[in-house]
């Protein structure tokens, strides 16, 4: 049974986490040849503060 762990900064609607959520077991059933009911997909949303590149959030931080 393959799992995918995907992380992605938080925001995206419904409909575009769903599509991501398709091609990657699609993507997994053409790749590995197991049947589709067998493939898991976790997807994580990290809130843009929490996510940083080169030592800057994605999105600022307030300060509190």
């Amino acid at each position: 049974m393959p799992v995918i762990n995907v992380s992605i900064i938080a925001g995206r609607p419904p409909e575009t986490r769903l599509a991501l959520i398709e091609g990657l077991t699609k993507a997994a059933v053409d790749a590995l040849g197991v049947p589709a009911d067998t493939v898991r997909v976790l997807l994580w949303e990290i809130p843009g503060e929490h996510f940083a590149v080169g030592g800057a959030p994605k999105k600022p931080l307030t300060p509190g």
